[in-house]
């Protein structure tokens, strides 16, 4: 099918908006001089754009009723059974609904992608069949994945797995809530600020934010290229391990890994903690937000690594309490270009491009008024900074996170590991439906503190339960140097078997 044609008047249009002051013979000259270009997009769209081939069968399963989905943590249930053994034989697991799985629906947490079904499948899902996995559905997320509460999806909040009307953390809110809550065995949830901590914070699971690159986004809707990252959530440290074995390593297609690096991880387990040396962070504790409760529970935490041998220190890295400001510029402007104005895309990059994505997502410029209230806000300020400033302050960022980055290194080669608090409070409330703006934002933004530098350093860190308290879970982040997975397993391993958070 032909590209439509412009005519006159549209060129004239384009050229005013873009400061051109064009009259009708000028149009008309350019009008002709774009035909050989459009004949070459013409081309383009006659070729066949051939997706890679999905290899196990499925169908598009249900979507269940609310008497079968009492915390909203489910957006659709299906079966897709992997092949007949592997590491992952027998586990059933879950995908955040950012992650394309061919032939059944993806809704990102919005309207405006309801009705969407993808004909590819994420290089993670055939990862997982290939392992001999079991798919069982699609969890549903923040609107989005723009939040760290749990009340943006546009089918309404996601409910803490411990305490109803509580917040289930975010984005990957549903992820946490299933595995939690013992209906999967396994998740893979997707972090651009603390997306797969802070659900596991929050819910009292395992998450791992690991090395960017380490795992493959193709597939994944982004948000911003530079901060994003897919990983494991489980209820255990041994099954977070496998599960990590089986997502890493290049695939050829996605930009983001470039040197990477893999290991056994599930090899690491049974090391124990004995002399080695964790750095508690002090940047990560009092903070304006803090819950007492959750600092004194993590530095119990820290206490009990000091009995099993291993080597605790306090330590300053004066850059974490700036690097959240540095992700904003970062996040802001590139979810701007990247997710909104190029319509769940972008440009520039050599990526597996699913066009049918891209299709469907660009009609939320004429249904803005459905998007979550997060990403109109962060539309507005993204919109206002590119049209005032341009590039200046991502780029500007880009390369204060490098220096952040460098502060974090120089502390882990004095240390092989830091500890802090993964949200700085327990689960809270979720907004009412009436709820102010203010309360609204504050809600998705509060629980970012500690986890949002470690998207734009790309160190790898994980959260793991240390402790409930009034009934709630509080999360342990532990953080590691890149590609150094399998110390942050070692120690999350020993501390798991030294001690029941539930009971402490």
């Amino acid at each position: 099918m032909a590209l439509t044609r412009p005519t006159r008047d549209e060129i004239k249009r384009i050229a005013e908006d873009l400061g051109l002051a064009l009259d009708d013979e000028q149009a008309e000259s350019y009008r002709g001089l774009m035909e050989t270009g459009l004949g070459a997009y013409d081309l383009v769209e006659a070729l066949d754009d051939i997706p890679p081939a999905t290899r196990y069968p499925r169908s598009p399963g249900r979507r269940p009723p609310p008497e079968e989905n009492p915390r909203n943590a489910w957006y659709h249930r299906c079966v897709v059974r992997g092949a007949e053994c592997g590491p992952l034989a027998g586990k059933r697991v879950v995908l955040k609904d950012n992650i394309m799985l061919a032939d059944v629906p993806m809704m990102n947490g919005t309207s405006i992608l309801e009705g969407y079904v993808p004909e590819v499948d994420a290089t993670v899902v055939t990862r997982i069949l290939d392992a001999g996995g079991t798919i069982v559905g699609k969890a549903h997320c923040e609107g989005l994945c723009l939040s760290g509460g749990s009340h943006t999806n546009s089918t309404g909040p996601v409910h803490n797995p411990h305490k109803m009307g509580y917040s289930a953390g975010g984005s990957s809110s549903g992820c946490a809530v299933l595995v939690a809550s013992g209906e999967v065995d396994m998740a893979v949830g997707c972090d651009q600020g603390g997306s797969i901590r802070m659900p596991s914070s929050f819910s009292g699971a395992c998450g791992m934010k690991p090395t960017y690159g380490l795992v493959p986004y193709t597939g994944i809707m982004p948000i911003e290229i530079a901060v994003d990252h897919a990983g494991p959530i489980t209820a255990t440290v041994a099954d977070n391990a496998v599960l990590l074995e089986v997502l890493a390593g290049p695939d050829g297609l996605d930009p983001r890994q470039r040197g990477v690096t893999v290991h056994p991880y599930s090899d690491a387990l049974d090391g124990g903690v004995r002399g080695v040396k964790i750095g508690v962070l002090r940047e990560g504790f009092d903070l304006p937000s803090s819950d007492p409760d959750v600092d004194t529970a993590v530095r119990a935490g820290a206490d009990l690594f000091r009995r099993l041998g291993a080597v605790v220190e306090e330590v300053s890295i004066p850059w974490h309490a700036q690097a959240t400001a540095v992700w904003v510029p970062i996040g802001v402007d590139g979810l701007t270009h990247t997710m909104m104005y190029g319509d769940g895309y972008g440009a520039s990059r050599p990526d597996l491009y699913v066009t049918s994505l891209t299709d469907a997502f660009r009609s939320w410029r004429y249904r803005a008024a459905e998007l979550p209230e997060t990403v109109k806000l962060h539309l507005l300020l993204g919109t206002y900074v590119r049209e005032h400033y341009g590039t200046r302050y991502y780029g500007k960022a880009m390369n204060l996170a490098r220096r952040a980055a460098a502060a974090y290194d120089s502390a882990l080669t004095e240390c092989d590991l830091l500890l802090l608090p993964t949200t700085p409070m327990k689960a809270t409330p979720l907004p009412a439906p009436d709820a102010s703006p203010e309360e609204y934002h504050r809600r998705a933004t509060e629980p970012t503190a500690n986890t949002m530098p470690f998207n734009i350093t790309h160190h790898p860190a994980m959260s793991i339960p240390c402790g409930m308290r009034g009934g709630l879970p509080v999360g342990m982040m532990l953080v590691g140097r890149h590609w150094d997975e399998p110390t942050i397993y070692r120690a999350a391993r020993a501390f798991e078997r030294a001690e029941d958070w539930r009971a402490t």
